[in-house]
Protein backbone atom coordinates (compact mmCIF):
# COMPACT_ATOMS: atom_id res chain seq x y z
CA UNK A 1 0.00 0.00 0.00
CA UNK A 2 2.78 2.40 0.92
CA UNK A 3 4.65 1.64 -2.30
CA UNK A 4 1.52 2.34 -4.35
CA UNK A 5 0.99 5.66 -2.56
CA UNK A 6 4.63 6.61 -3.10
CA UNK A 7 4.37 5.86 -6.82
CA UNK A 8 1.19 7.91 -7.10
CA UNK A 9 2.69 10.89 -5.28
CA UNK A 10 5.87 10.68 -7.38
CA UNK A 11 3.84 10.61 -10.60
CA UNK A 12 1.73 13.55 -9.41
CA UNK A 13 4.81 15.60 -8.58
CA UNK A 14 6.33 14.67 -11.94
CA UNK A 15 3.25 15.95 -13.79
CA UNK A 16 2.91 19.20 -11.84
CA UNK A 17 2.78 22.37 -13.89
CA UNK A 18 6.03 23.67 -12.44
CA UNK A 19 7.87 20.46 -13.33
CA UNK A 20 6.46 20.50 -16.86
CA UNK A 21 7.51 24.15 -17.27
CA UNK A 22 11.10 23.47 -16.16
CA UNK A 23 11.33 20.31 -18.27
CA UNK A 24 9.95 22.16 -21.29
CA UNK A 25 12.51 24.95 -20.88
CA UNK A 26 15.36 22.43 -20.67
CA UNK A 27 14.02 20.49 -23.68
CA UNK A 28 13.71 23.70 -25.71
CA UNK A 29 17.23 24.78 -24.76
CA UNK A 30 18.69 21.40 -25.77
CA UNK A 31 16.76 21.52 -29.06
CA UNK A 32 17.92 25.04 -29.89
CA UNK A 33 21.51 24.09 -29.07
CA UNK A 34 21.26 20.95 -31.22
CA UNK A 35 19.93 22.89 -34.20
CA UNK A 36 22.46 25.70 -33.79
CA UNK A 37 25.40 23.31 -33.66
CA UNK A 38 24.46 20.89 -36.43
CA UNK A 39 21.92 22.50 -38.80
CA UNK A 40 24.53 24.42 -40.81
CA UNK A 41 25.82 22.44 -43.78
CA UNK A 42 27.28 23.08 -47.25
CA UNK A 43 24.63 23.91 -49.84
CA UNK A 44 25.47 20.89 -52.01
CA UNK A 45 25.34 18.32 -49.19
CA UNK A 46 22.56 16.56 -47.27
CA UNK A 47 22.11 16.47 -43.54
CA UNK A 48 23.72 13.48 -41.80
CA UNK A 49 21.32 10.64 -41.06
CA UNK A 50 21.90 10.90 -37.31
CA UNK A 51 21.02 14.61 -37.39
CA UNK A 52 17.68 13.95 -39.13
CA UNK A 53 16.86 11.22 -36.60
CA UNK A 54 17.74 13.61 -33.76
CA UNK A 55 15.43 16.36 -35.05
CA UNK A 56 12.51 13.92 -35.29
CA UNK A 57 13.08 12.62 -31.74
CA UNK A 58 13.28 16.14 -30.34
CA UNK A 59 9.98 16.98 -32.06
CA UNK A 60 7.81 13.89 -31.57
CA UNK A 61 8.46 13.55 -27.81
CA UNK A 62 6.91 16.92 -26.75
CA UNK A 63 3.93 16.42 -29.09
CA UNK A 64 3.27 13.02 -27.51
CA UNK A 65 3.66 14.46 -24.00
CA UNK A 66 1.30 17.32 -24.91
CA UNK A 67 -1.27 14.79 -26.15
CA UNK A 68 -1.07 12.85 -22.87
CA UNK A 69 -1.40 16.00 -20.75
CA UNK A 70 -4.42 17.12 -22.80
CA UNK A 71 -5.94 13.66 -22.29
CA UNK A 72 -5.43 14.07 -18.53
CA UNK A 73 -7.36 17.35 -18.73
CA UNK A 74 -10.13 15.61 -20.65
CA UNK A 75 -10.41 12.89 -17.97
CA UNK A 76 -10.59 15.46 -15.17
CA UNK A 77 -14.18 16.48 -14.28
CA UNK A 78 -12.93 19.70 -12.67
CA UNK A 79 -11.21 21.16 -15.73
CA UNK A 80 -12.50 24.72 -16.16
CA UNK A 81 -12.28 25.26 -19.92
CA UNK A 82 -14.34 22.19 -20.74
CA UNK A 83 -13.32 18.57 -21.26
CA UNK A 84 -14.19 18.56 -24.97
CA UNK A 85 -11.83 21.48 -25.52
CA UNK A 86 -8.88 19.44 -24.33
CA UNK A 87 -10.08 16.28 -26.01
CA UNK A 88 -9.94 18.02 -29.40
CA UNK A 89 -6.59 19.68 -28.71
CA UNK A 90 -5.16 16.41 -27.37
CA UNK A 91 -6.33 14.45 -30.41
CA UNK A 92 -4.75 17.14 -32.56
CA UNK A 93 -1.44 16.76 -30.72
CA UNK A 94 -1.56 13.00 -31.19
CA UNK A 95 -2.34 13.41 -34.89
CA UNK A 96 0.71 15.66 -35.27
CA UNK A 97 2.80 13.05 -33.47
CA UNK A 98 1.57 10.37 -35.90
CA UNK A 99 2.19 12.71 -38.83
CA UNK A 100 5.81 13.19 -37.79
CA UNK A 101 6.30 9.43 -37.41
CA UNK A 102 4.82 8.74 -40.85
CA UNK A 103 6.73 11.58 -42.52
CA UNK A 104 9.97 10.47 -40.86
CA UNK A 105 9.41 6.95 -42.16
CA UNK A 106 8.59 8.32 -45.61
CA UNK A 107 11.63 10.60 -45.71
CA UNK A 108 14.31 8.62 -43.90
CA UNK A 109 13.42 4.98 -44.51
CA UNK A 110 12.03 5.23 -48.04
CA UNK A 111 14.30 8.12 -49.06
CA UNK A 112 11.40 10.22 -50.40
CA UNK A 113 11.25 14.02 -50.69
CA UNK A 114 7.49 14.43 -51.14
CA UNK A 115 5.36 17.53 -51.58
CA UNK A 116 2.41 15.53 -50.25
CA UNK A 117 2.66 12.31 -48.23
CA UNK A 118 0.32 10.12 -46.15
CA UNK A 119 1.49 12.18 -43.16
CA UNK A 120 -0.54 15.12 -44.46
CA UNK A 121 -3.71 13.27 -43.49
CA UNK A 122 -2.63 13.56 -39.85
CA UNK A 123 -1.35 17.13 -40.22
CA UNK A 124 -4.68 18.23 -41.73
CA UNK A 125 -6.50 16.46 -38.88
CA UNK A 126 -4.30 18.36 -36.43
CA UNK A 127 -5.44 21.72 -37.80
CA UNK A 128 -9.11 20.73 -37.78
CA UNK A 129 -9.06 19.29 -34.25
CA UNK A 130 -6.96 22.02 -32.62
CA UNK A 131 -8.92 24.76 -34.39
CA UNK A 132 -12.22 23.24 -33.23
CA UNK A 133 -10.93 22.83 -29.69
CA UNK A 134 -9.87 26.47 -29.54
CA UNK A 135 -13.25 27.51 -30.91
CA UNK A 136 -14.99 25.49 -28.19
CA UNK A 137 -12.95 27.47 -25.65
CA UNK A 138 -14.11 30.76 -27.15
CA UNK A 139 -17.75 30.14 -28.13
CA UNK A 140 -19.28 29.63 -24.63
CA UNK A 141 -17.75 32.89 -23.43
CA UNK A 142 -18.93 36.36 -24.23
CA UNK A 143 -16.17 38.15 -26.04
CA UNK A 144 -16.34 41.59 -24.44
CA UNK A 145 -13.32 42.86 -26.32
CA UNK A 146 -12.68 46.56 -26.57
CA UNK A 147 -12.57 48.29 -29.94
CA UNK A 148 -8.76 48.48 -29.90
CA UNK A 149 -8.61 44.73 -29.25
CA UNK A 150 -10.85 44.01 -32.23
CA UNK A 151 -8.59 46.29 -34.27
CA UNK A 152 -5.59 44.20 -33.20
CA UNK A 153 -7.37 41.02 -34.33
CA UNK A 154 -8.27 42.66 -37.66
CA UNK A 155 -4.72 43.95 -38.26
CA UNK A 156 -3.19 40.53 -37.56
CA UNK A 157 -5.71 38.94 -39.94
CA UNK A 158 -4.89 41.44 -42.71
CA UNK A 159 -1.15 41.01 -42.21
CA UNK A 160 -1.60 37.23 -42.39
CA UNK A 161 -3.53 37.54 -45.65
CA UNK A 162 -0.83 39.79 -47.15
CA UNK A 163 1.91 37.33 -46.18
CA UNK A 164 -0.07 34.43 -47.67
CA UNK A 165 -0.59 36.32 -50.95
CA UNK A 166 3.09 37.21 -51.06
CA UNK A 167 4.12 33.58 -50.70
CA UNK A 168 1.53 32.04 -53.03
CA UNK A 169 1.28 34.73 -55.73
CA UNK A 170 4.14 37.24 -55.72
CA UNK A 171 7.06 34.82 -55.26
CA UNK A 172 5.97 32.43 -58.07
CA UNK A 173 5.23 35.38 -60.35
CA UNK A 174 8.68 36.82 -59.70
CA UNK A 175 10.27 33.43 -60.39
CA UNK A 176 8.54 33.24 -63.78
CA UNK A 177 10.01 36.63 -64.74
CA UNK A 178 13.54 35.55 -63.83
CA UNK A 179 15.49 35.08 -67.08
CA UNK A 180 16.75 31.61 -67.92
CA UNK A 181 20.42 30.97 -68.61
CA UNK A 182 19.79 30.95 -72.36
CA UNK A 183 18.26 34.45 -72.14
CA UNK A 184 21.22 36.01 -70.34
CA UNK A 185 23.71 38.28 -72.14
CA UNK A 186 26.53 36.59 -74.00
CA UNK A 187 29.18 37.79 -71.54
CA UNK A 188 27.17 36.38 -68.65
CA UNK A 189 26.75 33.06 -70.45
CA UNK A 190 30.51 32.93 -71.04
CA UNK A 191 31.21 33.51 -67.35
CA UNK A 192 28.72 30.80 -66.35
CA UNK A 193 30.22 28.34 -68.84
CA UNK A 194 33.71 29.10 -67.57
CA UNK A 195 32.63 28.65 -63.97
CA UNK A 196 30.92 25.37 -64.82
CA UNK A 197 34.09 24.15 -66.56
CA UNK A 198 36.26 24.99 -63.56
CA UNK A 199 33.74 23.41 -61.22
CA UNK A 200 33.56 20.24 -63.27
CA UNK A 201 37.35 19.98 -63.35
CA UNK A 202 37.53 20.43 -59.58
CA UNK A 203 34.79 17.88 -58.99
CA UNK A 204 36.54 15.37 -61.24
CA UNK A 205 39.67 15.67 -59.09
CA UNK A 206 37.62 14.99 -55.97
CA UNK A 207 35.92 12.09 -57.69
CA UNK A 208 39.27 10.54 -58.56
CA UNK A 209 40.44 10.96 -54.98
CA UNK A 210 37.33 9.23 -53.57
CA UNK A 211 37.33 5.46 -53.66
CA UNK A 212 34.07 4.80 -51.80
CA UNK A 213 30.65 6.40 -51.56
CA UNK A 214 29.86 8.75 -48.71
CA UNK A 215 27.64 7.50 -45.86
CA UNK A 216 24.78 9.73 -47.03
CA UNK A 217 24.95 8.29 -50.54
CA UNK A 218 24.97 4.78 -49.11
CA UNK A 219 21.88 5.54 -46.99
CA UNK A 220 20.07 7.01 -50.01
CA UNK A 221 20.99 4.13 -52.30
CA UNK A 222 19.90 1.56 -49.71
CA UNK A 223 16.59 3.42 -49.22
CA UNK A 224 15.94 3.42 -52.97
CA UNK A 225 16.85 -0.26 -53.19
CA UNK A 226 14.34 -1.35 -50.55
CA UNK A 227 11.59 1.05 -51.65
CA UNK A 228 8.67 -0.90 -53.17
CA UNK A 229 6.89 0.20 -56.32
CA UNK A 230 3.68 1.14 -54.53
CA UNK A 231 5.50 3.87 -52.61
CA UNK A 232 6.56 5.61 -55.83
CA UNK A 233 3.07 5.15 -57.29
CA UNK A 234 1.44 6.59 -54.16
CA UNK A 235 3.87 9.51 -54.15
CA UNK A 236 3.06 10.27 -57.78
CA UNK A 237 -0.67 10.12 -57.01
CA UNK A 238 -0.47 12.34 -53.92
CA UNK A 239 1.59 14.97 -55.77
CA UNK A 240 -1.54 15.80 -57.77
CA UNK A 241 -3.05 17.25 -54.58
CA UNK A 242 -0.12 19.56 -53.91
CA UNK A 243 -2.02 22.79 -54.71
CA UNK A 244 -5.21 22.14 -52.65
CA UNK A 245 -3.20 20.80 -49.69
CA UNK A 246 -0.92 23.84 -49.73
CA UNK A 247 -3.97 26.12 -49.95
CA UNK A 248 -5.55 24.34 -46.97
CA UNK A 249 -2.45 24.90 -44.85
CA UNK A 250 -2.37 28.59 -45.74
CA UNK A 251 -6.03 29.10 -44.79
CA UNK A 252 -5.77 26.90 -41.67
CA UNK A 253 -2.69 28.75 -40.41
CA UNK A 254 -4.47 32.06 -40.86
CA UNK A 255 -7.60 30.84 -39.04
CA UNK A 256 -5.56 29.46 -36.13
CA UNK A 257 -3.65 32.74 -35.94
CA UNK A 258 -6.87 34.76 -35.66
CA UNK A 259 -8.39 32.37 -33.10
CA UNK A 260 -5.19 32.41 -31.04
CA UNK A 261 -5.13 36.21 -31.03
CA UNK A 262 -8.77 36.32 -29.93
CA UNK A 263 -8.09 33.78 -27.18
CA UNK A 264 -5.08 35.71 -25.98
CA UNK A 265 -7.07 38.94 -25.71
CA UNK A 266 -10.18 37.27 -24.25
CA UNK A 267 -8.31 35.47 -21.45
CA UNK A 268 -5.81 38.27 -20.79
CA UNK A 269 -5.62 38.99 -17.07
CA UNK A 270 -8.12 36.30 -16.09
CA UNK A 271 -7.64 33.40 -13.73
CA UNK A 272 -6.78 31.01 -16.56
CA UNK A 273 -4.78 33.48 -18.63
CA UNK A 274 -1.46 31.69 -18.06
CA UNK A 275 -2.48 28.45 -19.75
CA UNK A 276 -4.14 30.16 -22.72
CA UNK A 277 -1.20 32.49 -23.20
CA UNK A 278 0.91 29.40 -23.67
CA UNK A 279 -1.59 27.97 -26.18
CA UNK A 280 -1.64 31.26 -28.08
CA UNK A 281 2.16 31.47 -28.14
CA UNK A 282 2.31 27.87 -29.33
CA UNK A 283 -0.01 28.75 -32.20
CA UNK A 284 2.06 31.82 -33.08
CA UNK A 285 5.23 29.70 -33.14
CA UNK A 286 3.51 27.19 -35.39
CA UNK A 287 2.36 29.97 -37.71
CA UNK A 288 5.87 31.43 -37.97
CA UNK A 289 7.57 28.15 -38.83
CA UNK A 290 4.79 27.14 -41.23
CA UNK A 291 5.08 30.48 -43.00
CA UNK A 292 8.84 30.05 -43.21
CA UNK A 293 8.43 26.56 -44.64
CA UNK A 294 5.90 27.76 -47.22
CA UNK A 295 8.34 30.48 -48.24
CA UNK A 296 11.07 27.86 -48.59
CA UNK A 297 8.76 25.64 -50.62
CA UNK A 298 7.92 28.54 -52.94
CA UNK A 299 11.60 29.35 -53.51
CA UNK A 300 12.59 25.70 -53.90
CA UNK A 301 9.79 24.96 -56.34
CA UNK A 302 10.58 28.08 -58.37
CA UNK A 303 14.26 27.12 -58.62
CA UNK A 304 13.54 23.39 -59.14
CA UNK A 305 15.56 22.38 -56.10
CA UNK A 306 15.13 19.50 -53.65
CA UNK A 307 13.62 20.10 -50.22
CA UNK A 308 15.13 18.64 -47.07
CA UNK A 309 13.76 19.10 -43.58
CA UNK A 310 15.95 20.05 -40.62
CA UNK A 311 16.66 23.77 -41.04
CA UNK A 312 17.32 25.93 -37.99
CA UNK A 313 13.93 27.65 -38.10
CA UNK A 314 12.16 24.30 -37.65
CA UNK A 315 13.11 24.33 -33.99
CA UNK A 316 9.91 26.38 -33.59
CA UNK A 317 7.93 23.16 -34.19
CA UNK A 318 9.50 21.81 -31.00
CA UNK A 319 8.91 25.03 -29.06
CA UNK A 320 5.27 25.02 -30.21
CA UNK A 321 4.76 21.48 -28.89
CA UNK A 322 6.46 22.39 -25.59
CA UNK A 323 4.17 25.41 -25.18
CA UNK A 324 1.08 23.27 -25.84
CA UNK A 325 2.24 20.85 -23.13
CA UNK A 326 2.92 23.66 -20.66
CA UNK A 327 -0.49 25.19 -21.36
CA UNK A 328 -2.24 21.88 -20.69
CA UNK A 329 -0.29 21.35 -17.45
CA UNK A 330 -1.00 24.86 -16.16
CA UNK A 331 -4.71 24.49 -16.95
CA UNK A 332 -4.86 21.28 -14.90
CA UNK A 333 -3.04 22.83 -11.93
CA UNK A 334 -5.16 25.98 -11.88
CA UNK A 335 -8.42 24.03 -12.22
CA UNK A 336 -7.42 21.64 -9.42
CA UNK A 337 -6.38 24.49 -7.11
CA UNK A 338 -9.61 26.39 -7.79
CA UNK A 339 -11.74 23.33 -7.04
CA UNK A 340 -9.84 22.68 -3.78
CA UNK A 341 -10.31 26.26 -2.57
CA UNK A 342 -14.03 26.02 -3.36
CA UNK A 343 -14.37 22.87 -1.23
CA UNK A 344 -12.51 24.48 1.67
CA UNK A 345 -14.82 27.49 1.62
CA UNK A 346 -17.92 25.28 1.61
CA UNK A 347 -16.47 23.23 4.48
CA UNK A 348 -15.79 26.36 6.48
CA UNK A 349 -19.38 27.50 6.07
Amino acid sequence: MTTSIDKTSFLSSLLKGQTIVYTGIVWSFISILFFLLFSVKPADEDYPFWYSIGTYILEVVPFLVAALLCYRNYKSPQIASGRNVWLCIGLGMFCYFLGDVVFGWWELYWGMEPYVSPADIFYISFYILVGWGMLLAVLPRRLNLEMKQWIIVGVIGVVGIIISLWITVIIPAGAEKTPEASQLPINTQTLIASADLNTSQTMSLFAQAETTNSPIEEVKSSAEARRPQWVDSLDEFLTKFKTPVNFFYIVADLILLIIATTLLLAFWGGRFSQSWRMIALATFSLYLVDTWNKYNYAIIEAKKLDYESGSLFEVLFIISAVLFAIGAALEFDISSATRTRGRRRRGAN
